[in-house]
C-alpha cells in the first residue's frame, strides 16, 4: 500500500471504535479518542465495551496500531485525518441533535496548525459540512488549513467489520481534490485490493480482483446518500411488514410471499423479514431526521411518516398476537427470548423487544428474559420488579412458561431444541415475533405457535399444570 495515513477517530462507540480497528487493520496510524476515561482505561488494557463479531480479535491484533486516548487536541495535532464519529441522538422534534458534533469541531478547531482533513463519519443530515465550515471560521481557523469531508458510514450492528473491510461502496463528499486524494490513499487498500490479496485478510465479498468501489460526490449527495439508504431499507422492511398483516388476514404465508419478491432482481432479498419491526440506533432517528429536513426544505416526503407508522403499529399487533394466545395477561409467566433490537448484537437502542416486555409487565404479567448478550445493558433501562427476572439460559427462561415469546432473531433461538423446550414449558405456546420457524415444524412438536403475517397453527390439547395447580 501507499504511506500510511495518520488517522484520529473521536468517539469509540460503535461506529468510532469499528473504523478505528478497521483503519488500523488497513494498514493506518490511529488515535482514537474518547472523554470517557473508564471507558479508554477499559480499551487500553485490552477491554472490548461493546459486542461486535471479529473486533476483539482486531483491537488485539493492532494494539500498537491503534492508540486510546483523552487528548483530543494533541491526537488532532499528530494526525492528518479527523474522523468525527459521535452521538448524534434524535432530537424532540424529529431532527438529529448535533451539540455533540459541534462540541468536537470547537475542540478540534484549537488544535489546527495545520492542513487537516475534517471528515463526517457520524450520520448526519445534509448541509451539517456547511455548519462545521462556519464553526470552524469562527474559532478563526484559516481556510487553506481544512477540508470537510462527508464519508457516511453503511455498517450493519453484528456485521460491522466485515460491512467496513468488504463493502458495497465506500461514498465521499469532497469539495476539493486535496481532500479527495487523502481519501483515496486512505481507502486505497480497499479499492486498489492491496488489503484483500494479504494472507491474514478476514473472508467477505470483495478480492484483490474484485476490490471495493469509491464514489466521489459533494459534500450533500454523500450526507444525502446515508439518510436515504436507510430510510430505503426502512421502507422495505415497513412494506413487508403492511404485507404481512394483509397476509395473515387472508391465510397467506409471508415467507412464501417475501421468497417470490426477494426472487425479482429489481428488489432483492435484503430486508423483506416480517416480524417486530426495525429498532437500534439508525433506522428511528434516521428515517426522523430524514423526514424533519424535508420538512425544513418545504418538501412533502409524508411516506416517511407512514414508515415510522407502520412500525410502530407492529409492536401492537404483536402485543395482541400475545393477548389473543393468552386471553389474559395478569399473573401469567412469559419467557422472553431476546432483548437487543436484532441478533449478534448487544444494542437495545430502540429495540422492539423492550418495548415489548415493558408493555408485558404493565400488563401484569411475570416475565423471564434471555438474551445471549444484551442482558447487562437491558437491566440499565427495564425497571426493576419483581415480576421481571434473567435467566441464564433458554431451557431456564422456558421453565413453566405459559407461553414463550421470540422477540430476537439470534441463531441460537433458531437452534432450540424444541423437544426440551416442550419439557421446561406448562403450555407449549410460542408466539414468534421473528417467524424464526416453520408452522408445520411446530405444529409436529406439540406447539401452538402464533407468528408473523402467517397462519397460526394450534394443537388440541395442551398444559401441564405446576404442582399444586389445577
Amino acid at each position: 500500500m501507499q504511506d500510511p495515513v495518520s488517522i484520529c477517530v473521536i468517539g469509540s462507540g460503535y461506529v468510532g471504535l469499528v473504523a478505528a480497528a478497521c483503519f488500523a487493520e488497513m494498514g493506518h496510524r490511529v488515535l482514537c479518542v474518547d472523554n470517557d476515561e473508564a471507558r479508554v482505561m477499559t480499551l487500553r488494557e485490552g477491554g472490548v465495551p461493546i459486542f461486535e463479531d471479529h473486533l476483539p480479535e482486531l483491537l488485539a491484533k493492532h494494539r500498537g496500531g491503534v492508540e486510546f486516548t483523552t487528548d483530543l487536541g494533541g491526537a488532532v495535532e499528530a494526525s492528518e485525518a479527523i474522523f468525527i464519529a459521535v452521538g448524534t441522538p434524535q432530537g424532540d422534534a424529529g431532527a438529529a441533535d448535533l451539540s455533540y458534533v459541534e462540541a468536537v469541531v470547537s475542540e478540534i478547531a484549537r488544535h489546527i496548525h495545520s492542513y487537516k482533513v475534517i471528515v463526517e463519519k457520524s450520520t448526519v443530515p445534509v448541509y451539517t459540512n456547511e455548519w462545521i465550515h462556519r464553526v470552524l471560521h469562527r474559532h478563526g481557523v484559516a481556510p487553506q488549513n481544512f477540508d470537510v469531508v462527508s464519508n457516511p458510514e453503511f455498517l450493519r450492528e453484528g456485521t460491522a467489520i466485515i460491512d467496513f473491510l468488504h463493502p458495497d461502496r465506500i461514498v465521499v463528499g469532497a469539495a476539493t481534490e486535496r481532500s479527495a486524494n487523502l481519501m483515496r490513499r486512505i481507502y486505497e487498500p480497499l479499492v486498489g485490493g492491496s488489503y484483500y490479496a494479504q494472507p491474514s485478510a478476514l473472508p467477505g465479498a470483495l478480492s484483490a480482483s474484485h476490490p471495493a468501489k469509491l464514489l466521489i460526490t459533494s459534500a450533500q449527495s454523500s450526507e444525502l446518500i446515508k439518510h436515504a439508504s436507510n430510510a430505503f431499507l426502512a421502507l422495505k422492511i415497513s412494506f413487508i411488514n403492511a404485507v404481512a398483516n394483509l397476509a395473515e388476514a387472508v391465510d397467506a404465508d409471508i415467507e412464501d410471499i417475501a421468497a417470490g419478491l426477494g426472487l425479482d432482481r429489481r428488489i432483492g432479498p435484503g430486508f423483506l423479514h416480517a416480524g417486530l419491526g426495525y429498532g437500534g440506533s439508525c433506522f428511528p432517528k434516521d428515517v426522523a431526521a430524514f423526514h424533519w429536513v424535508a420538512q425544513q426544505r418545504g418538501v412533502n416526503f409524508e411516506l416517511l411518516q407512514e414508515i415510522r407508522k407502520i412500525n410502530e403499529t407492529q409492536k401492537d399487533i404483536f402485543f395482541n398476537k400475545v393477548l389473543s394466545a393468552l386471553w389474559t395477561l395478569p399473573g401469567k409467566r412469559l419467557a422472553a427470548l431476546g432483548l437487543a433490537f436484532k441478533g449478534n448484537t448487544d444494542d437495545i437502542r430502540e429495540s422492539p423487544a423492550i418495548e415489548i416486555v415493558k408493555r408485558l409487565l404493565e400488563a401484569g404479567a411475570t416475565v423471564t428474559a434471555y438474551d445471549p448478550a444484551a442482558m447487562e445493558r437491558a437491566k440499565a433501562v427495564l425497571p426493576p420488579s419483581a415480576k421481571l427476572r434473567y435467566a441464564a439460559g433458554v431451557y431456564e427462561a422456558a421453565k413453566d412458561a405459559d407461553a414463550v415469546l421470540i422477540l430476537t432473531d439470534w441463531k441460537e433461538f433458531a437452534e432450540i431444541d424444541l423437544a426440551r423446550l416442550n419439557d421446561a414449558v406448562r403450555f407449549p405456546i410460542v408466539i414468534d415475533g421473528r417467524n424464526l420457524y416453520k408452522p408445520q415444524r411446530m405444529l409436529d412438536r406439540g406447539f401452538t405457535y402464533v407468528s408473523v403475517g402467517r397462519p397460526a397453527t394450534y394443537q388440541a390439547q395442551q398444559g401441564k399444570p405446576r404442582s399444586g395447580v389445577l
